[in-house]
């Protein structure tokens, strides 16, 4: 198993959630300014895990199962790349690769690598969903589409695309669950500083300079967690799942800045998803939110015990923007909305240094 650093400093996950309404209101206002929107980037490369998936890139027998629970990831990326003036995210890699007629045109606007399920460890996800491509496969998949792309372009051209294109990394919570769930000494886990900065570095080497990071959210506090076996109580988040989200957003920040320092024109920008998602949960009435326990989506207590299936039946919310979670892990519609807007352009609270329109601006 890779050292626990490889996850702690590696990039993180796209669970955002939201930002305070009064900010809110100063983004639509940016993002409809012409004059301030961000340059539209060269190409926007998508890496990570089910927050990111936009359900097509799994093998045929796991997509039938897992589109119920990951379309809504269409919804946030639907979001950020609009942001950008792309009408719509980047085609997964397996889509363009079985679409010749229109590979060339795809692959050119970006590609989306997420795989639902996968993490920074190699074997994260396999026991629950069979074959999950891990971050480090995903890497090795933009590899093939760069040698694709440069016999289309030259090398020359490509190295320019590349460094003019957003690469956006979400991807961790998986690896901290399983974390929780097979192994006792998390403590010691969670602590080591052993460096593990090889996916990012990768890319570099393969040309990426921008980097969208997204850090965990607070995992304990979503459904699933909360009626867990970890949980007490469920009107309480599980502390130790909150511990290790914080523990892996100071150490993918210290990872980024020592990566900035040390490789020639590398610029980040990290989305504090834990930040976040506390403040909603402290004051969710301010964002416009009445339940922030329990799923829209799904069955039993707080809807938190099996997933949004239809062939399970689940129960579903009267009205999901009044809800955090769509369903035992992932945010709604709105929330993901609101994610998106602070990802591009919120302040150095919940974006740092840098958010995502300046880092377009770069």
């Amino acid at each position: 198993m890779a050292k626990a650093a490889d996850l702690l400093l590696c990039v993180s996950s796209f669970s955002l959630l939201v930002i305070f309404h009064t900010s809110l209101v100063v983004l639509v206002a940016v993002t409809n300014a012409d004059d301030q929107v961000a340059p539209k980037p060269a190409a926007i490369f998508i890496f990570g895990d089910s927050t990111v998936d936009v359900g097509m890139h799994q093998p045929m027998l796991l997509y039938l199962f897992l589109v119920v629970f990951f379309l809504y990831a269409c919804i946030v990326l639907h979001y950020a790349v609009r942001l950008f003036r792309y009408k719509r995210s980047p085609q997964p890699f397996l889509y363009s690769l079985n679409h010749q007629s229109t590979f060339k045109r795809d692959i050119l606007q970006g590609v989306n690598f997420a795989s639902g399920g996968s993490g920074i460890f190699n074997q994260t996800g396999k026991k629950d969903y069979g074959e999950v491509v891990p971050l480090g496969d995903q890497v090795k998949q933009f590899a093939t589409v760069r040698g694709n792309i440069t016999e289309l372009i030259g090398l020359a051209a490509t190295e320019i695309m590349f460094s003019k294109s957003l690469f956006v990394i979400s991807i961790g919570s998986n690896d901290l669950f399983e974390l929780v769930k097979w192994h006792p000494n998390i403590t010691s886990l969670a602590k080591d500083d052993d460096a593990g900065s090889v996916n990012t570095i990768d890319l570099y080497n393969l040309g990426a300079r921008k980097f969208g990071i997204i850090s965990v959210p607070p995992i304990g506090c979503c459904p699933a967690a909360r009626v867990g076996p970890k949980s007490n109580d469920s009107s309480v988040c599980v502390e130790e799942l909150n511990n290790l989200a914080s523990t892996f957003l100071a150490k993918t920040e210290d990872l980024l800045q020592k990566l900035s320092s040390e490789l020639k024109g590398l610029v980040y920008s990290l989305g504090n998803a834990y930040e976040m998602t506390m403040s909603i949960l402290e004051d969710p009435l301010a964002f416009g939110f009445k339940d922030t326990q329990s799923a829209c989506c799904g069955s039993g207590k707080l809807n938190g015990v099996f997933p949004c299936f239809f062939l399970l039946g689940p129960n579903l919310c009267p009205n999901r923007r009044e809800v955090l979670f769509w369903d035992l892990y992932h945010p709604t519609e709105y929330a993901s909305e609101l994610a998106a807007l602070t990802l591009y352009g919120g302040g150095t609270r919940y974006v740092t240094p840098i958010n995502f329109s300046q880092l377009g601006w770069l």
